[in-house]
């Protein structure tokens, strides 16, 4: 192992924590020591065949993996006592009670948006806060969704456009590999509180967003679509707000007219450019259906539920281990290792 490299230890190989794991071991300034987990199938059985070295979360896990044959570099405690910071990308609620080992075990953790803001103190979005995650103990990357409103808001903030936003999402029903486990047919079913959760999510990063979500559950699956209605300060051009949005790396502006008129069309031009699982990191916003009108900003865009986090955690990281105190410097590396470029 490299001595100068952070020891990052990822538990829970799940959606998020496959892709988190491939993308710390891009990074040229961090090391993915280990992968640990309960489960013994398919899936912790391709992070074996990628070369990572995996750990058993418990002692029932530990039996399972062996049966099946499973190479085990040792348990949960084990890798904590190797490691610099630990990722935690288990399912909600899950995570939580892991918090009380990594405390106790005095090591920083990172967990993910399906926990509670209070669980750290601190949530993160690496365009709006970085600076503020510097050698924490611990920080919450915010939700897909989340993390979408707060780099479009933020873009829009940063150029002294953002007066208040009022958003209404269309949320995918399930995971993809989950499809055929639940999710919702023919219906559609609405959050029932106003503000949704994602509104009052994005003011833990930024408590200066004038911000009202409201959200439906779809009969999809491949990702989440967002309209909005923003008050600006100022009566702008759609020159200016698209100029706001370049300055974001993370926001990439599609058209409409090219052939990118749904979520699974999009995912195609993702697929064949050569993403790994077509992964789309960025925000796509539709630049051609963005409408201002006065003091008014219109605008739509699509969110991978299953991607867009996972350069905000490896920002995390290196916030969090101050291996890079420049958020801007941060951004641009993890960009340049996940091919990320406008």
């Amino acid at each position: 192992m490299d001595k100068m490299k952070k020891k990052i230890a990822l538990i829970g190989y799940g959606v998020i924590g496959k892709r988190v794991a491939d993308a710390i071991a891009l990074q040229n300034d961090m090391e993915l020591v280990g992968v640990c987990d309960v489960i013994s199938d398919w899936r912790i059985q391709t992070a074996v065949k990628k070369g990572y070295l995996v750990y058993a979360a418990s002692d029932e896990a530990k039996v399972s993996m062996e049966q099946v044959g499973i190479p085990l570099a040792g348990g949960m405690g084990e890798l904590l006592d190797i490691s610099d910071l630990v990722v935690d990308c288990t399912p909600k609620k899950v995570a939580a009670k892991n918090v009380e080992t990594y405390k106790a075990r005095k090591i920083k953790f990172i967990l993910q948006g399906g926990e509670k803001h209070e669980t750290t103190g601190h949530s993160f979005s690496a365009e709006n806060n970085y600076a503020s995650g510097l050698n924490r103990e611990s920080t919450r990357v915010v939700s897909c969704n989340t993390t979408s409103i707060l780099r479009s808001l933020t873009a829009l903030k940063k150029a002294d456009l953002l007066e208040n936003a009022r958003g209404t999402l269309l949320r995918r029903a399930t995971d993809p590999w989950e499809s055929h486990l639940g999710g919702i047919m023919n219906t559609m079913v609405p959050e029932k509180d106003i503000p949704s959760h994602q509104g009052p999510d994005a003011q833990s990063v930024d408590p200066e967003l004038d911000v009202i979500t409201m959200a439906v559950k779809v009969p999809e699956t491949l990702s989440h679509m967002h309209y909005w209605t923003v008050k600006l300060k100022k009566k702008a051009s759609k020159e200016e707000v698209l100029k706001a949005f370049k300055t974001s790396s993370r926001i990439k502006l599609i058209h409409y007219d090219q052939g990118l008129v749904s979520n699974n069309t999009i995912k195609e031009l993702f697929m064949d450019m050569g993403r790994p699982w077509g992964d789309m990191y960025e925000v796509a916003l539709w630049e051609d259906m963005l409408k201002v009108v006065g003091d008014e900003l219109f605008y739509a865009y699509v969110v991978d539920n299953q991607a867009i986090v996972i350069p905000e955690t490896i920002d995390a990281i290196r916030a969090l281990t101050g291996i890079e105190t420049d958020g801007n410097k941060s951004i641009s590396m993890t960009n340049k290792s996940l091919g990320i470029n406008q």
